[in-house]
């Protein structure tokens, strides 16, 4: 393979890691992009050996290392007859004139483009597994139905570490058919399931449960089944799923938290799919040995003696969930509340929690602020105390940061609000609005979520401290970014996003309201961005195309570049062509990039617009005295 088969094939995937080029490669990669064109291959001086940072891989290969001023010279003839600050005419469809079926197609090129350059340089993607691909697909016995109601009775032993109990899954069928789709996962035993008065057949793979039924199921028809089952769930994944845990007293102490690679269905049967809640909410009964409480979602419906050494506690939902939401947290818990919501803690910790719970209110007055109205009033809010740092479990937040401010007591975004507040009860509350009120279709759209989220930090400081602050403190979540992986990894395959999906995102989003410059229709869409979704479940494309119509703006090459590839564009610019002039563009993977940015001196701005083709500008300044707006927008800036 040649040099610049190399270089054509990876351009859209390929960055390199070296400190030739300044500042900005203290993100670590930077593009390589159009330096194998004719005239640029004719000019180009040196070939160099680098290592290649191949999605978040690191080979040995050829890069194209071509002198500042041959470079510039190439393309000022390339793009001679425009010496104005206007562009030039590119060379494809602009992007804001594709359908959705054109932009589909250039994805999908795109993705060929990353694939074809795996396989020519021997990369090998690990296949999802078979459980994966069941998680994550949308399969037919799932697309067949829609999801209405759960009611989960279940009875919880501690001391046997077992579970059992019945789900009953009201649904309406979308299409006729005789079999749908629950997901349970294996130890847990599938004791029966009802129909009606009917014993109902069942094939099981990997979480699958297939159930068949012995008639025809109509298209537009409500039916109900009652799901029993019983067994010990695996303890497994970064929270446990499901754990039998003591106390510091030595008192029962269990709870669930599956958002990860486990699930739900490590302990209960559901549809186990994000796309799809139960409409009309779900009851949720959980029965304890005397002595302890469970508190789980929703409002508290009240509790039973069952005179058997047990008692039940009832919890009422009335609002759409996801399936990794529901939650039990099963200790010896006290409880107090005040005019935000309701806290259960340990009896050791409940002054401490009386001081450090007092930051609910200001967390609900800032996000009511931008969002609107907390969106479970009708389900209420709690904060549950845990031994874990912390999970965004519906209308039942529960709480392990220690009755401290920070994460764990630590300064975690490196600025000095970072421990102005508790992480845990801002961020993880703040998904009540990004991941339980709007919510993410597939996995792999999970920056839905943490992108938002980690975003609204920002917002609760600047509700409270101003917009320096708030800038200061996303910026801060820049040595958090890696640039090694797209945020958005593979649909209907169970992917998890990297990290990324968190700092980037939300660094993106910052971006964003920069390119917008109007703050006024930026909180605007925000709000309506919410509102319209709420209680939805959404994709990244339902996000690119609201922010499109109610900006006026084409945005998608911008969410495209941050979201589907590893790399952040970078800005260069090229000074000494002639004097008191710059030279400028992006370097950018998405065809047709172009995004506005500020340059010059700060408190003097100018807005200039860059697409990926070279422009000039007149200015006094001097390569050092020419600043970018680095705080407005998540940018690399090159300068030669």
């Amino acid at each position: 393979m040649t040099v610049r088969d190399l270089i054509s094939t990876a351009d859209d995937a390929i960055t390199f890691s070296g400190d030739e080029r300044g500042d900005f490669m203290s993100q670590k990669v930077a593009a390589v992009r159009a330096w194998c064109e004719q005239r640029l291959c004719r000019c180009a001086g040196v070939l160099r050996l680098r290592h290649l940072m191949v999605l978040g891989g690191t080979i040995s290969a050829l890069a194209l290392m071509v002198p500042p001023v041959a470079f510039a010279a190439s393309q000022a003839a390339v793009g001679a007859g425009s010496t104005q600050t206007q562009g030039q005419a590119q060379d494809k469809k602009p992007a804001q004139t594709l359908s959705a079926s054109e932009r589909q197609e250039r994805r999908k090129e795109l993705q060929q483009k990353r694939q074809q350059m795996e396989q020519q340089l021997g990369i090998e993607t690990p296949m999802p597994t078979r459980d994966q691909m069941i998680r994550g697909a949308n399969g037919p016995y799932r697309a067949n139905n829609d999801l209405l109601y759960y009611h989960l009775n279940i009875r919880v032993d501690p001391k046997a570490e077992t579970v059992s109990g019945v789900n009953t899954i009201r649904f309406r069928m979308l299409k006729d058919g005789n079999r749908i789709q629950i997901d349970l996962q294996q130890p847990l035993a599938v004791d029966k399931i009802l129909f009606g008065n009917a014993t109902l057949k069942y094939d099981r793979l990997e979480r699958a449960v297939f159930i068949d039924f012995p008639q025809m199921l109509h298209e537009g028809q409500t039916y109900s089944i009652d799901f029993y089952y019983s067994g010990h769930p695996v303890h497994q994944g970064r929270f446990g799923d499901f754990t039998f845990g003591k106390d510091p007293d030595g008192n029962a102490w269990v709870y669930t938290a599956d958002e990860g690679e486990g699930g739900a269905s490590t302990w209960w049967p559901s549809k186990e799919e994000w796309r799809d809640k139960p409409q009309e909410g779900m009851d949720i009964s959980v029965a304890v040995p005397n002595g302890l409480t469970d508190v789980s979602n929703g409002k508290f419906a009240g509790k039973v003696d069952l005179h058997d050494g047990y008692t039940q506690w009832n919890w009422k939902v009335q609002n759409p969930i996801n399936s990794y939401d529901v939650s039990v947290n099963i200790g010896n818990y006290v409880h107090f509340s005040d005019k935000w919501g309701n806290y259960y803690v340990l009896p050791q910790d409940l002054e401490k929690a009386r001081s450090q719970f007092k930051q609910v209110g200001g967390m609900m007055e800032a996000y009511q602020h931008y969002f609107g109205e907390y969106p479970f009033a009708s389900d209420g809010y709690k904060l549950v105390e845990v031994p874990y740092s912390g999970m965004e479990h519906q209308s039942a937040v529960t709480y392990g940061n220690g009755f401290k401010n920070g994460y764990l007591g630590m300064d975690w975004g490196g600025t000095p609000y970072a421990l102005k507040f508790d992480f845990i009860i801002i961020h993880e509350s703040g998904h009540e609005w990004f991941a339980n009120g709007v919510t993410a279709s597939d996995l792999a759209d999970m920056w839905i979520h943490e992108g938002f989220t980690t975003y609204l930090e920002s917002l609760y400081v600047e509700y409270h401290w101003g917009k320096a602050a708030s800038l200061e403190y996303v910026n801060g979540y820049q040595s958090k970014v890696e640039n090694l992986r797209p945020i958005i990894p593979e649909y209907g395959v169970g992917a998890e996003a990297p990290e990324d999906q968190y700092f980037k995102g939300a660094l993106m989003l910052n971006t964003l309201r920069s390119v917008v410059n109007d703050d006024q229709r930026w909180w605007d869409v925000l709000h309506g961005l919410f509102q319209h979704f709420k209680y939805q479940s959404i994709s990244t494309s339902d996000v690119v195309t609201y922010f499109n119509q109610h900006t006026g703006m084409d945005l998608t090459p911008i969410f495209d570049q941050y979201l589907r590839y590893p790399h952040i564009p970078t800005l260069d610019l090229l000074f000494g062509e002639s004097p008191g002039m710059v030279m400028y563009k992006w370097n950018a993977n998405v065809d047709n990039f172009a995004m506005p940015v500020r340059v010059g001196e700060p408190g003097h701005w100018q807005i200039i617009h860059p697409t990926t083709r070279w422009q000039w500008m007149n200015t006094p300044l001097t390569k050092d005295q020419f600043k970018v707006a680095t705080d407005l927008y998540y940018i690399n800036v090159d300068k030669q």
